[in-house]
């Protein structure tokens, strides 16, 4: 059985969290199959997509459109949201925000959303985890009659498009922004929302468990960990760093090896002996056909544990995949130049070679004679 998920408590993250096969646990989570899912392609999000779903009409001045239907249900006022969204001009198509671009999801607190932002907490809050909308939302609900000329820059009476996902919302704590909380209160939080997540892995729900993983990492922003030291950053990190594993496993499952390469690598910034996280990367890395990388990412993790025998496993997977190429690539080159000449044969009928030796010997005498007759 090979385990593709690790989770630890801050107490306990050093004693198992170098163990690629270590027993599971409750908040370890295993799998015994390879089967994959298959998400529907991203748009390139520089303008708004098509969406042909019927327009409801959530306030005068706010219409939503679904584009992918979300679970669970919509949240309470004063809930703690935090989207992803894009967001454009109307009548120019500007597009003047991109959280995905950012890599950093927004909080928005239902009932308490900045003044240019009212639209789209009206938006969000009658959606559900996991949805993605279409918000047609009207000026006065947005940036106003003056508009915005800083960041972000948008003109004056400008109706807006947002398009937005909403990862999800935590209502634990009525109306209390991420910046209000205590470290503790922040890092429980995470810790919820990562086991949140492997509940749904365990249920193979991938993308609702990415979801719950990026809300706890949306805890413990860059801001937040780099105020943190001693035993403090120790238990941001021991929530933290499974969460980035935890959602490397859920994208390999989806094949989408390069997001799950890039997960593995903010672990591996923060500790590069994490093996899983050296492990997941060469899996994906082998995946993406980047044999001599995957190696190199296996090799390093043999050096933490030499018995490991999915490590074992893989780089022997990767030795066969040299020999087969290496094999290939010799019949390739056979048939490019074709086969090497073969020596004539030598004569061996004893006729011929008497025939052979008379001429050359009547050959021989003809030149003795003539030489004597000059």
């Amino acid at each position: 059985m090979a385990v593709v998920q690790e989770d630890a408590v801050p107490a306990a993250a050093s004693a198992d969290a170098t163990d690629p096969t270590a027993d599971s646990s409750d908040n370890e989570i295993t799998v015994e199959e390879t089967s994959f899912v298959h998400t529907e392609p991203q748009q390139d999000g520089s303008a708004p997509p098509v969406v042909t779903t019927d327009m409801e009409v959530l306030h005068d001045k706010v219409k939503k459109q679904v584009i992918k239907e979300g679970h669970g249900k919509i949240p309470s006022k004063f809930s703690t949201c935090f989207v992803h969204y894009r967001a454009w001009v109307q009548s120019s198509l500007h597009k003047f925000e991109d959280t995905w671009q950012e890599q950093h999801p927004v909080e928005i607190v239902i009932g308490k959303e900045k003044k240019q932002m009212i639209g789209l907490g009206i938006g969000v809050g009658n959606m559900r985890s996991g949805e993605r909308a279409l918000l047609h939302v009207g000026w006065e609900l947005g940036y106003g009659k003056e508009g915005n000329f800083s960041f972000p820059n948008v003109p004056p009476t400008a109706d807006l498009i947002y398009e937005v996902e909403l990862i999800g919302f935590d209502d634990a704590k009525e109306g209390k922004a991420r910046s209000d909380m205590t470290v503790e209160e922040r890092i429980e939080a995470a810790d919820r929302r990562k086991l949140e997540g492997n509940d749904y892995f365990k249920e193979k729900k991938f993308e609702e468990a990415i979801q719950q993983y990026e809300m706890a990492v949306a805890y413990m922003g860059d801001d937040f960990m780099f105020q943190l030291f001693g035993k403090y950053r120790d238990m941001a990190l021991a929530v933290k760093n499974p969460c980035h594993l935890n959602t490397a496993a859920c994208l390999i499952k989806q094949k989408r090896f390069d997001e799950a390469i890039a997960q593995c690598s903010i672990v591996l910034s923060e500790d590069e002996t994490n093996m899983k996280a050296l492990f997941r990367r060469g899996k994906a890395k082998a995946e993406l056909g980047q044999t001599e990388a995957a190696r190199e990412d296996f090799l390093k993790a043999k050096k933490h544990s030499p018995e490991d025998k999915e490590i074992m496993r893989e780089l022997r997977l990767l030795a066969e995949q040299d020999k087969a190429m290496y094999q290939k690539q010799k019949e390739l080159y056979k048939g490019l130049f074709g086969p090497r000449p073969q020596p004539k044969p030598k004569i061996t009928n004893p006729l011929l070679v008497f025939w052979q030796w008379l001429v050359s010997l009547i050959s021989y005498l003809a030149k003795m004679f003539t030489r004597k007759n000059d």
